[in-house]
């Protein structure tokens, strides 16, 4: 295999050639440019491509291998050896990884990848190539393939009572293009704030206060957002997730959705409905789109974020006529589309049933981890009480009053599990009863059983409990009734 390479060496330097040669592969390793299993070329075509002698790159080679800078095995080559980190941060999250060396990460977030249909997957993207034409492999309408969005508006219609023609409906990616497409249209729209949940999603209401606008926090209890609160917050327009409240799992019930409606009619406002999680609703509790009810003052959000994978970049946003134009016109300026291929894919999967009978197995499969986690709080977290019910992808487990959220946090760290307290979801700070929130979507069963048991071991040395058996402090209900109470008072 004939490999490039983009180095150079000086003739007329004082160092040899093979000084020289190797400073500049440490150089390139040490800054990253060359990253840890980068193929080499061989020492026979490295050496015609540089114009030396064949012995000055195997000198070179050899001593970077006894460095430990590069790995050379019988046929195989030589490559740049496994001793730097492959993982990049990002500026905008920060990097758990130096803090702790965490083996079982409970955070809330998406699927564990095993989870991904794969071969599912390849078939679809296989058929769609095999056929693409001029049109399919061409530049996409912005807002997305006119036969993804009807497959697509269908779709949503079927499973979760979407009212939208396709025309109405516009492929994103992911749930943060749409968002920032709406918290622009509402910028120009003269609105300044938008409501939030609270507790909710952090990242979001950076992203809100990011894009120009404030969000307001709205306090959440057993029936979802507080319309009360909300109409008395001043905002115009509010970002919820009535099917599966995140973290609560709360489900927004029938009453407080005509409510939340009805505000919305009268401050000629928006809501802008977040069904992330829908589909891990238990089918008896789950209600259809709140977009149903007023699709004139619902703007329907979407992705496959949740249930396939985040790296597609797949959202959709079903808009109420009088927004689909504006939208279109900011998405026009910002990019020209999402691929193609990967819209078709998606809709293969959705006309040939493939996608509905994925979603069926995985609901289970997260069924069967819910009670898991119900179980575990029953049997080793005496004094807890899961809050909200059997939806979504992670638990709200409301404490003993006397527990430490921070020091418990920080005790199941000391035992590799990598968790998140109630307040981290907080925007408000308030009086609000301790919490954790166990993610329990994001990883292999074998390893959801060994977080939990992190967790319990760290339950007992914050609490002082000996573990199942003991007597609560706290009787669960009332847990319950105080943070119910709790919110009745900040709202």
């Amino acid at each position: 295999m004939s490999l490039n390479l983009s180095l150079s060496i000086d003739g007329q330097s004082r160092e040899t050639l093979a000084v020289q040669l190797r400073n500049a592969f440490r150089t390139q390793i040490e800054e990253g440019t060359l990253r840890p299993g980068t193929r080499l070329p061989s020492s026979r075509q490295l050496a015609v491509d540089l114009g030396v002698s064949r012995s000055v790159v195997v000198e070179a080679y050899e001593q970077l291998c006894a460095e430990g800078y590069l790995v050379s095995q019988h046929g195989s080559g030589t490559s740049v050896a496994a001793t730097a980190r492959t993982d990049s941060g990002s500026a905008l999250t920060p990097d758990d990884s130096t803090s702790t060396a965490a083996v079982w990460d409970l955070r809330t977030g998406g699927l564990h990848s095993s989870t991904f249909p794969r071969q599912d997957w390849i078939r679809a993207v296989s058929a769609v190539v095999t056929t693409a034409g001029h049109r399919e492999l061409g530049y996409a309408p912005p807002s997305g393939l006119p036969v993804v969005r009807h497959t697509l508006a269908g779709y949503l219609g079927r499973v979760r009572g979407v009212r939208s023609r396709p025309e109405h409906l516009m492929i994103t990616s992911g749930f943060a293009q749409g968002l920032a497409l709406l918290c622009r249209e509402l910028r120009d729209r003269g609105h300044h704030t938008v409501g939030v949940e609270d507790p909710g999603h952090p990242g979001e209401w950076e992203f809100i206060a990011d894009a120009g606008l404030r969000p307001v926090g709205l306090p959440v209890d057993a029936d979802g957002i507080r319309v009360d609160a909300l109409a008395a917050s001043g905002v115009r327009a509010v970002l919820v997730t009535p099917a599966s409240q995140f973290p609560t799992g709360a489900s927004l019930s029938a009453q407080r959705r005509e409510q939340l409606v009805a505000w919305a009619e009268a401050v000629d406002g928006y809501i802008v409905e977040d069904d992330f999680d829908a589909a891990f609703v238990a089918p008896a509790q789950r209600m259809p789109a709140l977009q149903s009810l007023a699709p004139d003052r619902v703007i329907y959000a979407g992705s496959a974020s949740k249930v396939l994978a985040p790296a597609l970049r797949l959202g959709w946003l079903a808009t109420p006529a009088a927004l689909t134009a504006p939208i279109e016109r900011l998405r026009a300026g910002w990019d020209i589309g999402c691929s193609s291929l990967e819209q078709l894919a998606l809709a293969r999967l959705i006309d040939t049933g493939v996608f509905d009978r994925h979603l069926r197995r995985l609901a289970a499969d997260i069924q069967k981890r819910r009670q898991a986690v119900h179980q575990f709080v029953a049997r080793e977290m005496p004094g807890t009480t899961v809050f909200g019910g059997h939806n979504g992808l992670q638990a709200y487990l409301v404490l003993p009053e006397r527990c430490d959220e921070e020091a418990l946090v920080q005790a199941a760290r000391r035992r590799s599990v990598l968790v998140r307290g109630g307040r981290f979801y907080a925007l408000r700070a308030d009086d609000r009863p301790p919490a954790l929130v166990v993610g329990y979507a994001g990883v292999r069963g074998s390893e959801l059983s060994r977080g939990l048991a992190g967790i319990a071991g760290a339950y007992r040395e914050t609490t002082g409990r000996a573990g199942p058996g003991s007597t609560p402090d706290t009787p669960v209900a009332s847990v319950s009734s105080r943070w119910a109470a709790t919110r009745a008072r900040r709202s």
